[in-house]
């Protein structure tokens, strides 16, 4: 260890032969309480970019004598949203203008070529002289503020320490390499607080950070970590693997540094400090912006979808009465996000034997009580319609890995690697594994690698294309 180095330890103390990022205590529930200060959670490189662009529009504005003109207002404004898609706004570790020269063009023509449409389609006369000049200040005074942006932020970070609290996991040579790179290079933005000792290697660090031992949850949470940096080829990478969905979900930049580093190329999602590659994950679904738009769109279609098939519950409620008797709806306990238990409501298909059957026996497609409405519910998935209530007051989301019982939610977790982190994100109404084929008495193991793709990849157009697959699905074969 560094001469200037101290070690401390956090929690429990774990055998060295075990990876302390994981513990048996440490859950997606209480990786979610990290509280940061608000200069701590929003990138300054953000907000100076954005602040450039928001001045440059201004200028614009005022030089082309445009305030009164809605075409400009539209224009500019799609431009905005062209460089946010393009993620001009960024946060990233090399501040460099030059790296988005090419994503500023792309912006620029799409925002033209959008524009173009828009008039078209709406009949209307362009007025290309105050758009095309609006545009044109625009893009040089925007590139003139962002120069100058990028300059105050290497300031701020090399000056004055404005770089992420960083926590490297890791201390062998490859994490002591890159906290070096890290405090040599504060231009980079990553301030290494701490380093996490993880495996079973007794290397000491030779660099004067702190050194700490224990589950990740905790040092992440005591070290005010708002980056967290992978470095640790040698542990297995599952352990890595869970650790980092932790990270993520305490809201967290996610950084790993690859093995075979020399092969990567810089690209999307890949950053480099130095000669260091290190991919970027993706932040949270939960914790993005469009994230909030989803949950929006998923209240107003369930309160829709209620009004549009109250005649058809109604029709299957009677049918179910007249076939079985009351109660007409079902409810059960499920295990929703965070692994807090919910509500869920069915038409009931069936009468269980007793009150405990539908919480701890796995249900069978061809079970002798399902009569013929209970069948035909089933097979055409019109006993899941009441879920709209629980997407409705937040329960659950329209697209989602499916809720499963409390039992069998212990059962697989046990039994399946990563089944329990499918709960970082709302159970929904249909799913990626559902629109695969994967429902009943299929695979779990193909579920949760569907389930945490899903959650990996998330988007709106994903949650639209699962949407239109099940609308498929119900057609063809009359269940999704």
């Amino acid at each position: 260890m560094h001469a200037n180095a101290r070690r401390i330890e956090l929690g429990t103390a774990t055998p060295p032969s075990m990876t302390p990022v994981l513990t048996a205590d440490v859950g997606l529930a209480s990786a979610t309480g990290l509280v940061r200060r608000i200069d701590e959670r929003v990138s300054g490189v953000t907000v100076l970019l954005v602040s450039a662009d928001l001045l440059a529009i201004a200028v614009a504005l005022v030089v082309t004598r445009s305030v009164t003109l809605p075409q400009v207002w539209a224009a500019l404004g799609l431009l905005v949203v062209c460089r946010a898609t393009a993620r001009v706004y960024r946060s990233r570790l090399r501040l460099s203008w030059f790296d988005d020269i090419p994503r500023e063009l792309v912006a620029l023509a799409v925002t033209a070529g959008a524009f173009q449409f828009g008039v078209v389609l709406l009949g209307i006369a362009p007025d290309l002289l105050h758009v095309v000049a609006a545009l044109t200040v625009t893009s040089v005074v925007g590139a003139t503020g962002r120069a100058v942006a990028f300059h105050a932020a290497r300031v701020g970070r090399t000056r004055y320490g404005r770089g992420d609290r960083t926590l490297v996991v890791g201390v062998g040579q490859a994490a002591v390499e890159l906290t070096e790179a890290m405090i040599d290079h504060p231009a980079f933005g990553l301030r290494p607080v701490a380093m996490l000792r993880v495996g079973d290697t007794t290397a000491q660090s030779p660099v004067p950070v702190l050194e700490i031992e224990g589950p990740l949850v905790p040092a992440v949470t005591h070290m005010r970590a708002a980056t967290v940096v992978f470095a640790c080829p040698d542990v297995a990478e599952g352990d890595s693997l869970d650790a980092a969905i932790l990270a993520r979900r305490m809201g967290c930049t996610v950084l790993l540094l690859p093995q075979m580093s020399e092969l990567y190329g810089d690209g999307d999602g890949v950053e480099r400090l130095r000669s260091h590659p290190l991919v970027r994950l993706a932040p949270d679904p939960t914790r993005r912006p469009t994230w909030w738009i989803k949950r929006a769109l998923d209240s107003a279609m369930a309160l829709i979808g209620l009004v549009l098939v109250a005649p058809l519950l109604l029709v299957a409620g009677v049918a179910v009465l007249i076939e079985s008797g009351r109660p007409i709806f079902f409810s059960q306990q499920r295990i929703g996000l965070d692994g807090h238990p919910f509500t869920l409501y069915k038409l009931r298909s069936l009468r269980p034997a007793n009150d405990t059957e539908h919480q701890t026996v796995w249900s069978v497609a061809a079970d002798p009580r399902i009569g013929p409405v209970g069948r035909m519910l089933r097979r055409t998935s019109l006993d899941e319609l009441p879920q709209l209530w629980n997407i409705a007051i937040g329960d659950m989301s329209l697209v989602g890995p499916r809720p499963e019982r409390p039992t069998f939610v212990a059962k697989f977790s046990q039994d399946h690697d990563r089944y329990a982190a499918r709960h970082r994100v709302p159970t929904g109404l249909t799913g990626l594994a559902q629109v695969n084929g994967l429902r009943g008495d299929t695979s779990i193991a193909d579920r949760v690698r569907h389930d945490n793709y899903y959650i990996a990849n998330w988007s709106l157009w994903l949650d639209l294309r699962i949407l239109l697959l099940t609308v498929r699905e119900v057609v063809r074969t009359g269940r999704h």
